[in-house]
């Protein structure tokens, strides 16, 4: 067994571990985290089949933007989680049904390319090292799949488009600032001076004490 075929093994291992333990944590933020660490070594899996532009593409799109915000949202939440582990026998059976015909599915498939692997000749191979994958995916997503990816870019720019509308009504249970009033406001409304004295004279305390004894 050689270097590479080691490396795949134990990011492999490290992977099953982390996906395993991201739907076993009882804490989002733990889960999180792991999840993070499986893009991790999904990204390095990548980078051993020679496909750095994917690896790096993980790592900055998932690990760097999605998570981040993810773990941003999570710890921002009140979330109880008495409340969700509240009937999870119960929809265990159908989630363990659906994850075995999964499980199942995914074998069948890996299984298909194991049995019958790639011929490449000597020739194919020196031409594919020569080339690089990263300029053959732009040339293909840019023109093969041109349409698909500009509906993939309108469908996003909705979505955001949604979401800062969203955000932005006026609702009764949401606090929110005018973006206009901030702009225009000036130093004498934010900051207002009050003058104090420097000194307060205080009552003598054993003429108050003895004023109370003589009431008494």
């Amino acid at each position: 067994m050689d270097a590479k075929t080691g490396l795949f093994y134990v990011f492999a291992a490290v992977l099953l571990f982390a996906a395993f333990r991201v739907i076993t944590a009882r804490n989002p933020v733990h889960a999180a985290l792991f999840l993070v660490l499986a893009f991790f070594q999904a990204a390095a899996v990548w980078i051993l089949l020679k496909a750095e532009f994917l690896a790096i593409t993980l790592v900055l799109v998932y690990v760097g933007a999605v998570m981040v915000l993810f773990l941003f949202v999570v710890m921002m939440l009140d979330i109880n989680l008495d409340s969700m582990r509240q009937g999870f026998w119960k929809h265990f059976p159908l989630a363990g049904t659906v994850g075995a015909i999964i499980a199942l599915e995914m074998s069948y498939v890996l299984m298909g390319g194991f049995r019958e692997p790639p011929k490449i000749t000597g020739t194919a191979g020196a031409m594919d090292a020569q080339v690089s994958n990263t300029k053959e995916l732009g040339k293909l997503l840019y023109s093969g799949y041109i349409y698909p990816l500009e509906i993939a870019a309108v469908i996003l720019l909705v979505a955001i488009i949604a979401a800062i509308a969203l955000t932005l009504r006026e609702r009764k249970d949401s606090k929110r600032i005018d973006p206009g009033d901030q702009v225009r406001v000036k130093a004498g409304d934010r900051v207002r001076l009050v003058k104090m004295n420097s000194v307060v004279a205080t009552p003598d305390a054993g003429a108050s004490l003895a004023g109370e004894e003589k009431k008494s």
